[in-house]
């Protein structure tokens, strides 16, 4: 019998059946609004691996080779812009108020979208702080859409993160007798009332604990919170514990030892209390917060192998 080829359209893309490496960046309609992303991939027949990053309001297109070139040899890897961020700012301001369930709502739309784009059932997700807590809100509340959930130094119950970090810098501060630190120290309130509360945290967490030089001003941290602080205390009061004890797609957790600012402490009794199909948690023993950048051989290791088997 002769063989012959059939061109499926699906949701209105054209799928040939045939592989091809892809490398694009384009603009789709997400929200109401333009929002930017970036595929990458060796086969555009791979499982896609969405990405979601931090902040909130921390683009990593610019930077994210670092940390994912090896990851495009087995998915179709995708960045992703979110609204008020990045080139997604770029192209247009959010019209709607910022909240978690907007965030939510347009994370779906970017899977579904790459569901249809792909001619894919199922996508994996993963996501970094910010990013981490989105990831595990959609799994909370869309596994079907997902083949897997990946949280990278998550917030899990930002709230007491922030007040076990607040305890630790002044005990630390206390000991090695900084009255600077603990001056600007005792002005923080948890939940954080403006920036410069939480630039005083940060600053201190990064110069006490991690004992490295705060990397931003307390300039740049004050204007980031005129547009995020609202939303991130938002985010900081969801404890996972509570509001998804019971998540119904495989779940893994990459957690840095070091990790104060989304405690790792925290993390590791919501893993070991969560319900999934299936779970596992990897500890970074080099890194803090960053574990993506600090380790990220190993970040993209895990992330291979695991869903390679």
């Amino acid at each position: 019998m002769r063989k012959c080829f059939f061109l499926f359209v699906f949701a209105g893309v054209p799928f040939s059946g045939i592989s091809k490496p892809i490398h694009k960046t384009l603009a789709i309609s997400i929200g109401g609004i333009n929002q930017w992303i970036k595929m990458d991939s060796e086969d555009d027949t791979y499982p896609i691996l969405l990405f979601l990053h931090g902040g909130p309001g921390n683009s990593v297109i610019s930077y994210a080779s670092k940390f994912t070139d090896q990851l495009q040899q087995h998915f179709i890897l995708v960045l992703w812009d979110q609204r008020e961020t990045g080139e997604t700012k770029k192209l247009n301001t959010s019209p709607l108020s910022l909240n978690v369930t907007l965030f939510e709502s347009d994370a779906v739309e970017v899977i579904h979208y790459l569901r249809e784009r792909f001619h894919q059932d199922k996508i994996y997700l993963a996501g970094h702080s910010w990013g981490g807590f989105l990831a595990l809100q959609v799994a909370s509340h869309h596994a079907h859409l997902l083949a897997a959930c990946l949280a990278a130094a998550p917030m899990v119950n930002q709230l007491e993160s922030e007040r076990l970090a607040l305890q630790k810098m002044k005990e630390v501060a206390a000991q090695e007798k900084n009255t600077i630190a603990l001056q600007q120290l005792t002005t923080v309130q948890i939940p954080f009332k403006n920036g410069k509360q939480l630039y005083f945290h940060r600053k201190w967490l990064s110069e006490l604990i991690d004992r490295q030089k705060a990397p931003f001003s307390q300039a740049y941290v004050e204007n980031w919170a005129i547009t995020w602080l609202s939303l991130f205390n938002e985010a900081s009061f969801i404890n996972f514990s509570v509001t998804a004890p019971d998540i119904k797609c495989p779940i893994y957790f990459l957690v840095g030892v070091n990790d104060y600012q989304t405690c790792s402490n925290l993390t590791k009794n919501y893993f070991e209390k969560l319900k999934a199909p299936k779970k596992e948690l990897f500890w970074f023993s080099q890194s803090a917060h960053l574990l993506n950048l600090t380790e990220s051989k190993k970040f993209q290791e895990i992330i291979i192998s695991t869903l390679a088997r």
